[in-house]
């Protein structure tokens, strides 16, 4: 395997696992307020999550670009503000690959919250477990399916990121050139072998995070007070 090979998984292994802890610790909290409260945007604020399911990444990617071009107001912000520019950087792909993989992680996290029965909240309540007691004892142990498929989902997802990431990245080798990327450039090179790893060690990737999430699924046990 050349340096290049490497490299390159590497990247998008680094890209995967930093948008996937983000995601997570943003998820979470998420999840359970569309989960447990009721306000007027609520719909919204789930229409605008889910976004990225059905809005072509190539979409997105683009309006990514725009917002952090020094022209615009969000990328002269960052740059009058702290020296920064996001487009075509690595930060710029995570933050990419964050919005394109919130509906996996919090869709995922607020379908574990909802299945729970309201007599869990209400009998820790009822001892006297405070709210971040509950979540923490009580709720989180009891959506353990739901989170490991959230966050083997959403890494999934970002391993296999392609529109947005190029859009918003482009083609850098070494900064935003990611396998997915790769597999594109050897094809259209010709190199068929080089693009066949790629694509098997993606594909390798996720059938164990699938067999990863229907082999801990089945065997789980809802955990009482």
């Amino acid at each position: 395997m050349s340096e290049d090979f490497i490299n390159t998984l590497w990247l998008t292994g680094k890209l995967a696992t930093l948008s996937t802890v983000f995601l997570l610790f943003i998820g979470l909290p998420v999840a359970y307020l569309l989960a447990y409260t009721h306000f007027k945007i609520k719909p919204l604020v789930e229409a605008l999550i889910c976004m990225p399911l059905v809005l072509p990444p190539t979409v997105l990617g683009y309006y990514l670009l725009v917002a952090f071009s020094p022209q615009n107001i969000p990328g002269a912000f960052l740059e009058k503000h702290f020296n920064t520019r996001l487009a075509f950087t690595f930060e710029g792909i995570i933050i990419a690959s964050i919005i394109a993989g919130l509906p996996f992680m919090i869709q995922s996290l607020q379908n574990g919250f909802s299945s729970l029965p309201v007599s869990y909240r209400e009998a820790a309540y009822t001892l006297g477990k405070s709210k971040t007691t509950t979540f923490f004892k009580v709720l989180l142990p009891n959506i353990k399916p739901s989170l490991i498929t959230g966050v083997a989902l959403t890494f999934a997802h970002c391993i296999g990121e392609f529109g947005i990431v190029l859009m918003v990245g482009g083609n850098i080798p070494g900064e935003t050139r990611i396998a997915s990327i790769a597999i594109y450039d050897q094809v259209q090179a010709l190199d068929y072998k080089a693009a066949n790893q790629y694509s098997f060690i993606l594909f390798l990737i996720s059938f164990i995070l699938l067999t990863l999430i229907y082999s801990i699924n089945k065997g789980f046990k809802i955990k009482t007070i």
